[in-house]
């Protein structure tokens, strides 16, 4: 029978069918930070358990980890409390760690595909919602709780439900200015933030397949915030080079053996899909969210929803939104005045990111009246960047130029909005409060279009910035 990659990953680890429907999942790779490993790791040791696979669980710093001075012992000493707490369990339990001493460091979901071990075939789970990212590569990843990270280091295995595929097609050619970014928020904006409750995301189509593995990994990180489990690409070439000569990736003609068995691991033609979407990149623009989730966006040059010609069980949420963002349904999203620019987070902050935002900042300053920061998503983007000479780009244009971690992206550090400030921000999340402030406001987009917003001062068109500045 015809199988899709979930079904063939699934099915590879699964170890029995549970009584409930369930199935009892091996996971091959689980990566752990401080933010919800230290409650897990404590559970364990309550319960007088110990790490059954240490070596298939990794560990690095991101989420609490200060980006502007991170010297040790940390300023905030509840992130240093953490911290310590993680280098404790990992050295006791024998867990591979990369630390902000180990030129490895950086924000999980960058971190894992960037050293090779995020690889085709896997499962990998993590405390961590965006753990979808990973399924660029052809694995079945997925976030899980801090008492599932305690059940993954006790058994190295899960209880979870089936899912349905849901096979999302993207063809034709995307436009000037239009990303990977702007791709995933249109799928959302279709499909709806519970759209994907129960399934899995198979993108596929010209577009994904022509897309870098960079591109492939925004669009997989956000398959969480349309309610999908876990999104996916089917590996290829693209994933092979990709991996090839990476520090845990297989060597040699291990390697090659090892491309063999990923690419067979691609959906089969004749496979059976519980649904299918089909979208056309022509039609995709350049894309602004508006309103408290990442369903809620516009093209930049449209208007934003005007509640009294919706239906009626659509109004009160879309009315909630705009009393939140201080913004009036039937007005223009472009114009829309910021305050704070953030190129950063587990979706956009890779080396591709970097280069796409210093291309449209070259020559330009940050306006007087915003505030913006680049806070790379690894040690190795940021080394890489600066080798390349982007961060001289960012600082001339009066952008601050950070360590790694996930920074203003969830601001569980100094790196926060203020009062009622509005961001651009290259993130994932637009949630109340997400970014530190109970009524801070959040406008999710392209690093590019936040590049573009930090330099005029408010939302603007990055097809038709370039020319205008």
């Amino acid at each position: 029978m015809p199988s899709t990659l979930l079904e063939k990953v699934w099915n590879a680890h699964a170890v029995r069918k549970l009584p409930n429907g369930q199935t009892q999942l091996f996971v091959g790779l689980h990566l752990i930070h401080e933010v919800t490993s230290p409650q897990a790791f404590d559970m364990l040791r309550g319960r007088g358990g110990q790490v059954m696979f240490p070596d298939r669980t990794i560990a690095t710093v991101d989420h609490i980890v200060p980006t502007k001075d991170q010297r040790r012992p940390f300023l905030d000493v509840m992130a240093e409390d953490m911290l310590s707490a993680l280098e404790r369990n990992c050295r006791e339990a024998g867990v591979r760690m990369f630390d902000l001493a180990s030129g490895s460091q950086g924000i999980v979901h960058v971190v894992g595909p960037e050293l090779g071990l995020t690889q085709p075939g896997m499962t990998i789970a993590c405390g961590d919602s965006h753990t979808s990212t990973h399924g660029a590569f052809g694995a079945v990843a997925f976030g899980i709780g801090t008492s599932q990270v305690r059940d993954v280091l006790a058994s190295q295995c899960l209880a979870l439900e089936p899912l349905k595929v849901r096979r999302i097609r993207v063809d034709g050619q995307l436009g000037s200015g239009v990303y990977a970014k702007d791709v995933i928020l249109e799928i959302i904006r279709r499909l709806g933030v519970n759209g994907g409750v129960g399934y899995a995301y198979e993108y596929a189509g010209d577009v994904i397949d022509n897309m870098s593995m960079d591109e492939r990994m925004t669009i997989c990180n956000m398959s969480i915030e349309g309610g999908a489990r876990v999104g996916y690409v089917n590996p290829d070439d693209t994933t092979v080079e990709y991996l090839r000569g990476r520090r845990f990736a297989p060597q040699g003609d291990e390697f090659e053996r090892a491309a063999v068995w990923w690419r067979s691991l691609a959906s089969d033609g004749g496979a059976s899909f519980q649904d299918e979407v089909s979208i056309d990149a022509g039609a995709i623009r350049p894309t602004v969210t508006w309103g408290i989730n990442p369903g809620q966006s516009v093209y930049v040059d449209e208007r934003l929803p005007k509640p009294s010609t919706l239906p009626r069980e659509e109004r009160e949420a879309v009315e909630e939104a705009l009393t939140f963002m201080g913004l009036a349904g039937g007005d223009p999203i472009a114009g829309t005045r910021i305050d704070v620019a953030f190129v950063g987070s587990c979706t956009n902050a890779r080396l591709s990111d970097l280069r796409e935002a210093a291309r449209v900042i070259q020559g330009q300053h940050v306006a007087p009246t915003v505030r913006a920061l680049v806070v790379p998503g690894s040690q190795a983007v940021r080394d890489a960047a600066e080798r390349e000479g982007l961060h001289r780009v960012f600082l001339s244009a009066g952008f601050e130029w950070r360590g790694a971690g996930c920074s203003m992206c969830l601001a569980m550090n100094q790196d926060r909005l203020e009062g009622r400030e509005v961001c651009a921000s290259s993130s994932n999340r637009n949630f109340k409060g997400r970014q530190g402030s109970p009524v801070g406001r959040t406008l999710l987009m392209s690093p590019a279009m936040v590049a573009a917003a930090a330099v005029a001062g408010e939302i603007v068109d990055v097809r038709t910035f370039s020319r205008a500045h």
